[in-house]
């Protein structure tokens, strides 16, 4: 209905401008070329003879084309205009009506779920509930943490303030058995003149027993010292594992070595060497042990070549090999087992299994009637010329054991203490009982 009464006031509206531009031409008398201003008085006017043209001009128009398309244009312009206006209004109100029902839907929603508004009040709920529970428990078991601490503190103080106490008898000790260690002892007890008062201090508060356990370290670091000092100026005089003697070789020299007489025979399947040694320098290949005849010079060595330690049973075919286990200056408590019957070869170092090959020499025995040396080995022309210097010993050697058998891995072990005892003595060679001679300028020292 509306399409319609736009389309009626459009036509009024062309009607009214066209009369409007055709309205000056009939106010001048002049329609369609014609002339109104003659006098028509004169009854004959109108008369054409024969043959007489009328002459006219051309036909004016009074509105053109062209002015008619310009306001054409001009009012559709302007009917498309109202038509885009009430199109978007219509349109906006619409989307409007849209959105207002379905707001209206989300509070419907919303009003009807009030149950579970409560239930995610109620979960929230639970969950504070949790993480406070958690809280409580992470905070009591930080409580027990730190108990735990505090009780470990003390129990540390006090195995402190014991060792303390061990060193301080233990210098005691030390101070009576040597004239260097003159005025020691006094020393020692007067740094542990305060550990009375320590130990009162182990049950006061944790900065107490803080201060108390700086307190004691300082102590120790001064015996530590004190005690350096003194093993530096006794160290000459050590032998380990309570051995009374030992085998000094002064210099490398060709004739400077120690040669052992077997208490049995040396026709043996198996086997176990142990000694301690303390060299002073090793080179490419320097002699421990060494087991040799006419036939093979070589028969048995334990070796040592810079800081590794090596065994050989039936000659340099059948080696056995540990690297990096031997330090120069220091005593070493050394090992080596065979058995002929799987070839099983060991190698030990401080109590310490260092090497483990099997098929070495299966099936081998040793020969008799050969010769045993000490830091030397045996050359080919006879046992004692054209003896290698390259290859000799220099140092100390002390507890010198050989057994017909393979030892256990705990024995050997026990063996390597440096606090145990020198008593134990192997069958074929017993440091202290067997005959070792010394030779050149090797010799006993105690």
């Amino acid at each position: 209905m509306q399409g319609q009464t736009n389309i009626h006031t459009s036509i009024n509206i062309r009607m009214y401008a066209l009369l409007a531009l055709c309205l000056p031409c009939f106010l001048s008398g002049n329609v369609f070329g014609y002339e109104y201003g003659e006098d028509y008085s004169d009854s004959y006017y109108n008369e054409i003879s024969n043959g007489e043209r009328l002459q006219t001009g051309a036909t004016q128009i009074p509105c053109t084309p062209q002015d008619l398309s310009r306001w054409n244009k001009l009012f559709i312009m302007l009917e498309d205009s109202q038509m885009k206006q009430d199109m978007l209004l219509h349109q906006n109100e619409d989307m409007v009506k849209v959105e207002v029902d379905s707001i209206q839907k989300e509070l419907h929603k919303l009003n009807n779920n009030k149950a579970c508004v409560q239930a995610s009040e109620n979960t929230c709920k639970c969950i504070s509930e949790q993480m406070n529970g958690n809280l409580n428990k992470a905070m009591e078991q930080l409580r027990e943490a730190a108990d735990t601490y505090q009780a470990q503190n003390n129990e540390t103080l006090q195995q402190l303030i014991q060792f303390s106490k061990n060193q301080a008898t233990r210098l005691t000790k030390l101070e009576s058995s040597s004239l260097l260690g003159a005025g020691l002892g006094q020393v020692a007890m007067k740094s542990f003149s305060a550990y009375p008062k320590e130990q009162e201090a182990s049950n006061a508060d944790g900065g107490k027993l803080e201060r108390a356990l700086m307190a004691t370290v300082a102590d120790l670091q001064r015996v530590h010292a004190q005690l350096a000092l003194f093993q530096r100026a006794t160290a000459h005089r050590f032998l380990p594992s309570g051995c009374e003697m030992a085998l000094l070789f002064p210099m490398r020299s060709k004739h400077i070595f120690a040669e052992v007489i077997p208490s049995m025979s040396m026709s043996l399947q198996s086997f176990t060497i142990c000694l301690w040694a303390k060299v002073t320098q090793t080179l490419n290949k320097t002699v421990l042990f060494s087991y040799g005849t006419k036939k093979n010079p070589q028969e048995l060595q334990l070796l040592l070549a810079r800081h590794s330690v090596l065994l050989t049973v039936g000659g340099e075919t059948h080696l056995v090999e540990a690297h990096s286990v031997v330090t120069d200056g220091q005593w070493g408590h050394f090992c080596a087992a065979w058995s002929s019957e799987q070839g099983l070869a060991t190698l030990w170092v401080n109590g310490e299994n260092v090497a483990r090959v099997p098929g070495v020499a299966e099936g081998h025995v040793l020969p008799s009637n050969g010769f045993i040396l000490l830091g030397q080995e045996r050359s080919r022309s006879g046992i004692y010329r054209d003896l290698d210097s390259s290859v000799a010993f220099t140092g100390k050697m002390t507890g010198v054991n050989m057994w017909d058998h393979v030892l256990d891995a705990g024995r050997i072990k026990e063996y390597a203490n440096q606090d145990g005892s020198c008593d134990s003595r192997g069958n074929v060679i017993g440091w202290g009982v067997s005959e070792i001679i010394p030779h050149g300028g090797s010799q006993y020292i105690n």
